[in-house]
């Protein structure tokens, strides 16, 4: 599962560059603990370009009756996107990238839950995969929304939880977003290289989502 994860833009140019973006980009300040509900910057194939966009995290369907189904969507497992009816419909032409720089998973310690901050040890920003919809709003526009994609847990996340986000490359992730074949995009939904990934304790500043500063992922001693 993810349920909180963060995103500090650095340049911007960067970002267009590693993921072949296209157009203007939006303006967003640095998140340190994302939300479900909430709207994050995600890369979207959009009029034959990759663009970046504010979603909303919780996917909402085109068939839904009422938006709170969102809340129940917020990932989607690789295993059985090609089963589902809410996803399976998605993958041809709406797989989408959200952009990250690490995520939080809670540790159980007896009875309580320790959260940890996961990124990668080079401490580069990385994407998610991710399916997205869009679904008609009461006053006529379109809400859109995304769901990101989970897997079976690396070694380094075994311990703490049984799932984790798909982390994908640059080279995979350009593939998952524009690539045509289904079947080659959901063979690149695999667990992240252990060796490349790091974590460590942060403040329980995280369980709130109206923490959203650098001190929710600062390292804790002890």
């Amino acid at each position: 599962m993810c349920g909180r994860y963060g995103f500090a833009p650095g340049e911007f140019r960067e970002i267009k560059l590693r993921f072949n973006i296209g157009g203007d980009m939006p303006l967003f300040a640095p998140r340190y603990n994302i939300a479900p509900s909430q709207r994050a910057p995600v890369i979207a194939n959009l009029e034959g370009a990759n663009r970046i966009e504010l979603f909303q995290w919780g996917l909402v369907p085109s068939w839904a009756t009422d938006v709170s189904i969102g809340n129940r969507m917020i990932n989607a497992r690789a295993e059985t996107l090609a089963d589902k009816p809410s996803f399976k419909r998605l993958l041809k032409n709406r797989r989408c990238l959200v952009l990250a720089d690490g995520f939080y998973e809670w540790r159980k310690e007896g009875k309580t839950k320790v959260p940890m901050w996961f990124k990668l040890k080079r401490g580069e920003s990385f994407v998610f995969a991710g399916l997205w919809d869009a679904w008609k709003q009461p006053d006529g526009t379109a809400l859109r929304s995304y769901a990101i994609v989970t897997t079976e847990p690396n070694e380094v996340l075994v311990p703490i939880h049984n799932r984790m986000p798909v982390i994908l490359s640059d080279r995979d992730a350009l593939e998952w977003v524009s690539g045509d074949e289904i079947g080659r995009a959901l063979s690149l939904l695999k667990p992240f290289p252990a060796e490349l990934i790091e974590g460590y304790d942060v403040s329980k500043l995280v369980n709130n989502p109206q923490n959203d500063t650098a001190d929710c992922i600062a390292p804790v001693e002890g």
